[in-house]
């Protein structure tokens, strides 16, 4: 049964929510404000987390960034913002998917499944296969999430995973920004290729010893980015 944590300080709305992905067979828990979301996440474990976006006692973005850095978890934001620069943020911030109040029930719930599909498939090693993918001082365990530099864990986002994770598993091929924006936040996304060089530009600063000089992920000029270093 998935679980799914729901961050909003609307209780009629929390509530409903609840109600709903209960309906589902999902297991959820609730909180009603950012501190309170934090607690949960790090108690429930959660698959996914429903976060609303304007919390009395953080920012939702803020609060997106926290949970990301915490675990590789899908984030799902809610807010009444209906910008196109409040959407861009969100999920450059690493949230996978983002919905403006009022909103349909069926709708959050057919993004939820198609977020956790795409989470869990992007997380589930093959038959047989070896879980973990060893990359110099880089240890990548598929099964369990956890990405390691010399023994040491590094907290990295969904995405930051995901692209590692597509690097890790090709390491002759050379990526286009394209084709990252395409596997990592899927045909529907909105935003452009600067989201990957953003979350490139991260990446780097959590696994490399000299971000400037990458040893991990090369950037070719004119192609788009390879997993540098030997051979994995």
């Amino acid at each position: 049964m998935n679980k799914i944590l729901v961050i909003d300080d609307e209780a009629a709305l929390r509530d409903l929510i609840e109600l709903v992905l209960r309906r589902e067979n999902y297991e959820v828990r609730t909180a009603e404000n950012g501190s309170a979301g934090l607690l949960a996440l790090d108690a429930f474990q959660p698959d996914l987390v429903v976060l609303d976006l304007m919390l009395p006692d953080c920012s939702g973005y803020d609060l997106c960034k926290e949970i990301t850095k915490r675990q590789a978890v899908p984030v799902i934001m809610l807010s009444a913002k209906n910008e196109i620069i409040d959407k861009v943020l969100g999920l450059e911030l690493g949230a996978e998917d983002y919905m403006t109040k009022p909103f349909d029930n069926r709708e959050l719930l057919a993004r939820i499944k198609v977020v956790l599909r795409r989470a869990q498939n992007s997380g589930l090693p093959a038959e047989a296969e070896d879980t973990r993918i060893t990359h110099e001082e880089l240890t990548f365990d598929l099964e369990t999430r956890v990405v390691q530099k010399g023994g040491v864990p590094v907290a990295l986002t969904a995405k930051e995973f995901r692209i590692l994770e597509t690097l890790l598993k090709r390491p002759d091929k050379i990526y286009t920004r394209d084709e990252l924006l395409e596997i990592v936040w899927g045909y529907d996304f909105m935003g452009d290729s600067r989201s990957v060089d953003m979350t490139i530009m991260r990446l780097r600063k959590k696994l490399e010893d000299d971000a400037e000089n990458p040893k991990y992920i090369r950037t070719v000029y004119g192609f788009g980015y390879q997993l540098g270093g030997g051979s994995a």
